[in-house]
C-alpha cells in the first residue's frame, strides 16, 4: 500500500534502489504467510536460506526461532554492531483485500514486521557484496516482539555473549510520519509496558438485599476511579505515565450480586522510579479500598517490556545516517516519545544503541486494514547500510 507522499531520496545507493523489486517480493511473501511469536518457522527458514545464499554466516535457535547473520567487513576491527528486525505477526483477521493478503485465518502482519525483515534482508544483501566497513555487523532477526518477550529471550539466551557488540540499533515504520522520512532522538522513545490484574472476592447474594453481602462490583468501581489519581495527583506532570483500566469482568445476570470481580489494565512509564512507585501505590490502593469495603483482593503485575531509551551518541549517529539517505530536512530530532512499548528495550538495557522511526504512508498499526508501505523499502535498507558504514568506518 504505497504512500502517496513518499519522499524520493538521492542518498539511496543505486545498488540498493535496484533491490526494491526483490525486497517487495520478499515482503509480500512474508505478508502472505504470517506467523505468531515463537512460531515463525517458515519465516526463519526464509531468512536463514537467503542469508546463507549470500555467503553470510548464520546462527539459528536463539529464542527458538531467532536468526542471527554475521557479516565481516573488508578491514579487520574489534568493533561490532547489531542491526535488529522483528519477525512475528499479530492475531488479527486481515481486511486489506490485497493480492498478497494473509493465507492464515486470524493472523496478519498488522505492524509491518514483514517490511522490517525485508529491509534488513536488503541491507544484508548489499553489505555482503560491498563489505565497505571495518569490523563486524550482526543481523538480528528477533521472534515474538508482540508481547511475548522475544527480545528478553534472545538476551537471556546469550545474544550479546555469543555476538558481542558495541551498540545495537532498531527501526520501526511509523504511519504518523510522512513516508520516507525519519525521526530519532536521544532519551526515551517508548514507554515501559506492564499489565495488571486485580481479583476481588466479596460475598454474593440477592441484588435486592445487598446488606447481606459484600459487593465486589462496588469495590471494582471505586478502584477504577481511585487508580486515576496515581497519575493525575501522584505523578509529576512533566514525567509521562499512563494507567488505564481496560477490562472489567463481574456477574452473570441482573438480580444477583456476584462473589467476584476482576479488573485488567496497563501501566506505561518512562522512568524506572516512576514505574516502581506506581506498582507499589497500586498495590496499596487495591488492599486499602477492598479492605475498607469488606472484600479481599489480590494484585498481579506482569512486567512486559522496559522503556526504550536511546543513548545520545548512538542516536546522533543514527540521525547522521538517516540524513545521509533522506537529507537533513527529512529527519526529525524533536519527535515526542510514544507511550507504545517495544521489547527492544531489553537490548538497549544491555548495550548502547538507538531506535528510529521510518515514516510509512499506510493505515494505523495493528489495524485489520494495515499493509506495509513498499515505497519505503529501499529507504530503510539504505539507512541500515549507511548506519553500518558510519558506525564501522574503513580506515
Amino acid at each position: 500500500m504505497p504512500g502517496p507522499d513518499a519522499v524520493p531520496h538521492a542518498g539511496i545507493p543505486a545498488a540498493v534502489a535496484a533491490l526494491a523489486p526483490a525486497m517487495t517480493a520478499w515482503r509480500r511473501d512474508l505478508h502472505a504467510h504470517p506467523e505468531l511469536g515463537f512460531e515463525e518457522h517458515r519465516t526463519a527458514d526464509a531468512v536463514a536460506e537467503s542469508l546463507e545464499a549470500w555467503g553470510i554466516d548464520v546462527h539459528r535457535g536463539l529464542a527458538g526461532t531467532g536468526v542471527v547473520g554475521t557479516i565481516h567487513g573488508r578491514a579487520p576491527s574489534p568493533r561490532a554492531i547489531a542491526l535488529r528486525a522483528d519477525l512475528d505477526a499479530l492475531p488479527i483477521p486481515e481486511a486489506t483485500g490485497v493480492p498478497h493478503a494473509s493465507r492464515h485465518a486470524g493472523v496478519m502482519h498488522a505492524c509491518g514486521h514483514d517490511g522490517h525483515t525485508a529491509m534488513l534482508l536488503g541491507a544484508a544483501r548489499h553489505l555482503a557484496v560491498t563489505r565497505s566497513f571495518a569490523g563486524t555487523v550482526h543481523l538480528v532477526f528477533q521472534p515474538a516482539e508482540e508481547g511475548r518477550g522475544g527480545g528478553l529471550r534472545m538476551v537471556e539466551d546469550g545474544l550479546f555473549d555469543r555476538f558481542p557488540v558495541d551498540a545495537v540499533y532498531g527501526l520501526h515504520n511509523w504511519p504518523d510520519l510522512p513516508a520516507g522520512t525519519f525521526a530519532v532522538h536521544p532519551g526515551p522513545v517508548m514507554a515501559a509496558c506492564d499489565q495488571f490484574t486485580v481479583r476481588i472476592r466479596g460475598k454474593g447474594g440477592h441484588a435486592a438485599m445487598p446488606h447481606h453481602g459484600v459487593d465486589p462490583v462496588l469495590v471494582a468501581a471505586h478502584l477504577v476511579t481511585a487508580v486515576q489519581s496515581l497519575v493525575s495527583r501522584g505523578t509529576d506532570p512533566l514525567d509521562g505515565a499512563v494507567l488505564s483500566v481496560t477490562r472489567m469482568e463481574a456477574g452473570t445476570t441482573f438480580n444477583v450480586i456476584p462473589d467476584t470481580a476482576e479488573l485488567h489494565g496497563t501501566i506505561r512509564t518512562f522512568q524506572p522510579a516512576t514505574r516502581a512507585r506506581l506498582h507499589e501505590q497500586l498495590g496499596r490502593l487495591v488492599a486499602g479500598i477492598s479492605g475498607a469495603l469488606g472484600a479481599e483482593a489480590t494484585l498481579e503485575i506482569d512486567a512486559r517490556a522496559p522503556p526504550t531509551i536511546n543513548t545520545r551518541s548512538e542516536a546522533d549517529l543514527a540521525a547522521a545516517a538517516a540524513e545521509a539517505v533522506a537529507g537533513p530536512a527529512n529527519v526529525r530530532r524533536d519527535a515526542a516519545p510514544s507511550m507504545t512499548a517495544e521489547d527492544f528495550g531489553y537490548m538497549l538495557a544491555k548495550r548502547p544503541g538507538a531506535y528510529v522511526w521510518l515514516g510509512a504512508g499506510s493505515r494505523p498499526l495493528h489495524s485489520p486494514g494495515y499493509d506495509f508501505d513498499d515505497s519505503v523499502l529501499a529507504t530503510g535498507a539504505a539507512y541500515w547500510v549507511a548506519l553500518a558504514e558510519r558506525a564501522l568506518p574503513l580506515p
